[in-house]
């Protein structure tokens, strides 16, 4: 089987601590990536995503929303211990390591480019999602963002007023469609914590900390003037095949429709994951 050093990415997007949430926007957008490590003294100490960003718009500080201790894996394993670790956790990436020493990332679309490639003839109906969180065009960004949000989904098809497909809008589209607004604010001396190395930089004032505040904020546009035009698969077609589409693609999933593209479900990334899984869990060799 093919091994987590075989396919890891060496040249890894990173932020480090201390540091903050528009430096961290700054990698993700300019990197196209949804997620990278955070390092302090060239060891991983915690990973921050877009929807880490999206869910506290209010911290500025990179350790005070990244997520601490994350699922890391070392080289010398496999992708299908990969895609479990993936599954188990329900993240996207994991740092690989050797130590604590960051020396590569892998992903679930390295999941995918893997299972693109070994013939899965199972059919994607077997695995799609049938319970899709759908958003209507002509819905305010900030309302979308808010329910994608309570859904915790990552990405949504989006309907037109036929009720037929008509594109998709993932987080990265709401980074992409997002805006830094700063502001100031401040708090009482009493309730300062004790400084250390994660904590903003704070000007002292006889009765109050002063500090730079800053939120994301969602474009006050409508979703399908967000959107991208979605690629779709279709109930028969089969897990290798629609992971192909995926993976020429660069997109982590895919809605399945009817020839008269009718929404009828969602094959996700994490779908062609648990399908690799499950063929060599039945003994397949690739």
């Amino acid at each position: 089987m093919i091994q987590v050093k075989d396919m890891m990415v060496r040249d890894v997007a990173h932020v480090a601590v201390p540091g903050n949430r528009a430096e961290v926007l700054k990698v993700l957008q300019k990197r196209q990536v949804s997620g990278v490590p955070v390092i302090k003294a060239g060891e991983v100490v915690g990973m921050i995503t877009r929807s880490d960003l999206l869910r506290n718009p209010e911290e500025d500080q990179t350790a005070l929303i990244m997520t601490r201790t994350p699922a890391v894996i070392t080289p010398e394993r496999t992708m299908v211990d990969a895609a479990k670790a993936i599954l188990q956790h329900g993240v996207r990436r994991l740092p690989v390591i050797e130590g604590r020493k960051l020396i590569g990332i892998v992903s679930i679309a390295d999941v995918v480019k893997v299972a693109a490639g070994i013939g899965i003839e199972e059919k994607i109906s077997n695995y799609m999602e049938r319970n899709a969180v759908a958003l209507w065009a002509d819905t305010p960004l900030p309302v979308a963002g808010a329910i994608m949000e309570l859904a915790q989904a990552e990405a949504c098809p989006v309907l037109g007023s036929d009720l037929r497909l008509a594109g998709i809008i993932s987080d990265r589209d709401l980074i992409n469609a997002s805006a830094i607004m700063d502001s100031t604010a401040k708090t009482s001396l009493e309730s300062a914590a004790e400084d250390d190395d994660y904590q903003w930089d704070r000007f002292r004032q006889p009765d109050n900390f002063y500090y730079g505040v800053s939120k994301i904020e969602l474009k006050n546009v409508l979703v399908k003037d967000a959107m991208v035009p979605a690629m779709t698969t279709r109930r028969d077609n089969t897990v290798s095949e629609s992971a192909e589409v995926m993976m020429k693609n660069r997109i982590d999933q895919l809605p399945v429709t009817t020839p008269g593209q009718k929404l009828v479900g969602m094959f996700r990334d994490r779908d062609v994951a648990k399908a690799l899984v499950d063929y060599y869990s039945q003994g397949q060799n690739g």
